[in-house]
């Protein structure tokens, strides 16, 4: 029985593992090697060794409704995307909410965890740390939760562009990026279309001479503001969509978002079109950048070939001359260099975890890995499903299948993840997102269930149905049951109008037809749905059909 558990990192992936480890009659410790939380959302003018860096601009590109944790929406006052200020606020409200900063020791570092002597018998952990006089401290604890994140050492691939040694100009990768001051009227190279290459050759646009961006695939570009000025992921994130994803073919759901992206902006007229298809990476969530492209201040071209001096050849032949900056977004390397060498199980490219958290190998789970995944969708609230889950499996309440089992488990999701998207060293997992949330609260016992909701409550079936898959979802029922859950999805719209509301507008009734139209859209979804499940699992509408009789004596 796991009674203390350490927890490396006081990120949002910490703090909502230390929760539910409390929730589940666990005593956890956090150990931080910084002065504060939030781990990523912790800005600081100088990058620090070892650590995540955000530069000073930096807004999320998640909207706070699908990023808010399960049972503490983010207060209805917050801008719909915010800065990483009010994040780091965010975090810091949870924190005080939950009474969670008694439990971590700040500017102490995990230097190595390694197996008790009588880990076969116990499943302990011998923690090492160091605080910030350099003394050292030996602990054992029943359990660990990594949660150190995977931003924090930058990948700088210099041997692949030959003649980077005779650059006169300055380079440095994004990690060192703090804001665009040292670039005012200078010739400037991004190479990597991610999302921090495309913020940051926006960003030092608006005061450069002139930036270039460079890509080796090309992306798909989105918008964070959607359909009626909606944040994107509330639009298209929902059940209905997800559902309908899995009933139409993938080159079908590509085409129509293929189409969708390029009545917006030509891809191929913006010179963007990547060589995948739309499913097969997440995408660039930038609304400037296309308008950027179209008044000439970001130019886009093709993977470096060499850099000779100050010019910078491209592999079409091209060449900038003159360059005085070149800005590697060329991602990072994760690691767990305090783990033991024993506990890692590779498979492909990536870290081999069990549904993305347990290593497979172990004697016994008491090691776990939370928030090392990747989605369209917001990393807080899926690592906060996983440490549930994690204080599930820590107590006993949920078993895990067998080593062999889980090994084979490991291996059918990373021939999976090859087979249906773009991975790499650095890339090396991607995952569904209302799938994994929907199979963890499976194992959990919190997965909302469609099919009974539109039997018992209709109202909550239609928003669990048609809304955003929020957290919020997965506190209706089960272990850790949220009395506010209902009504922090009811007001979800609610809160992402809130801070819009600057100017008194006069608003119209909604018409009869309008309503009677919706009504039918409702309906169809409802029998959508019921088809759903049915194709699914051919016995479940008639065995809740069949509890739902009234009992006779």
């Amino acid at each position: 029985m796991v009674h203390s558990v350490a927890v490396i990192g006081a990120g949002p992936c910490g703090l909502t593992s230390m929760k539910a480890c409390l929730e589940e009659g666990m005593m956890p410790t956090c150990f931080e090697s910084s002065d504060d939380i939030g781990g990523l959302w912790r800005f600081k003018e100088v990058s620090e060794p070892n650590r995540a860096s955000i530069y000073r601009s930096l807004t999320i590109n998640i909207s706070k409704e699908m990023m808010s944790f399960s049972d503490f929406p983010v207060q209805a006052d917050y801008p719909n995307y915010m800065h990483h200020s009010k994040i780091q606020n965010y975090f810091r409200m949870y924190a005080e909410h939950f009474k969670l900063l008694k439990h971590i020791r700040f500017q102490t570092l995990v230097k190595n965890v390694n197996q008790t002597p009588d880990f076969s018998r116990t499943g302990q952990w011998e923690v090492v740390t160091e605080n910030k006089d350099g003394k050292e401290e030996r602990h054992v604890f029943d359990a660990v939760i990594c949660c150190s994140g995977h931003y924090s050492y930058p990948n700088l691939p210099l041997k692949e562009f030959p003649g980077i040694e005779t650059f006169e100009g300055e380079y440095f990768h994004t990690w060192d990026y703090k804001g665009p001051e040292d670039m005012v009227g200078k010739k400037v190279v991004v190479i990597g279309i991610g999302n921090s290459g495309s913020d940051i050759a926006v960003e030092s646009s608006r005061v450069a001479e002139q930036v270039y961006l460079s890509t080796r695939r090309g992306a798909w570009v989105i918008r964070q503001v959607s359909d009626n000025g909606l944040p994107v992921d509330i639009k298209y994130l929902t059940r209905f969509v997800h559902i309908l994803s899995q009933l139409l073919p993938i080159r079908v759901l590509n085409w129509l978002c293929e189409t969708k992206l390029n009545a917006m902006y030509d891809h191929t007229m913006y010179a963007l079109k990547p060589k995948h298809r739309f499913f097969n990476q997440i995408p660039v969530i930038n609304d400037d950048l296309p308008l950027k492209i179209l008044s000439g201040s970001v130019i886009i071209k093709p993977n470096v070939k060499e850099i000779c001096g100050s010019s910078v050849v491209f592999e079409d032949g091209s060449t900038v001359e003159n360059v005085d900056t070149i800005v590697f977004a060329t991602g990072y390397n994760y690691d767990f260099p305090y783990l033991p060498s024993s506990s890692k199980y590779m498979s492909g490219h990536r870290l081999g975890l069990y549904k993305h958290v347990f290593p497979p190998n172990l004697e016994h789970p008491t090691l776990a890995v939370v928030g090392f995944i990747h989605a369209f969708g917001a990393i807080m609230t899926q690592a906060e499903m996983q440490a549930r889950w994690v204080s599930r499996v820590f107590n006993g309440q949920v078993k895990l299948p067998s080593n062999q089992a889980m090994i084979k488990s490991v291996d059918k999701d990373t021939k999976d993840i090859e087979k249906n998207y773009i991975v790499s060293r650095l890339t090396p997992l991607h995952v569904d997102f209302v799938t994994y949330m929907d199979d963890l609260a499976g194992e959990i016992g919190v997965r909302p269930s469609l099919l009974w909701l539109f039997f018992t409550d209709y109202q909550m079936f239609k928003m669990v149905l048609w809304g955003p898959v929020t957290s919020y979802q997965y506190r209706l029922k089960g272990p850790g049951k949220w009395d506010g859950a209902r009504r922090a999805i009811s007001t979800t719209l609610n809160r992402v109008y809130q801070p819009l509301k600057t100017r008194q507008l006069e608003t119209k009734e909604a018409s009869v037809a309008g309503s009677l139209f919706k009504l039918s859209l409702t309906l169809m979804a409802g029998g959508a749905a019921v088809y759903y499940i049915h194709v699914r699992n051919p016995t479940t509408i008639p065995t809740l059909l069949a509890n739902l009789r009234p009992q006779t004596a």
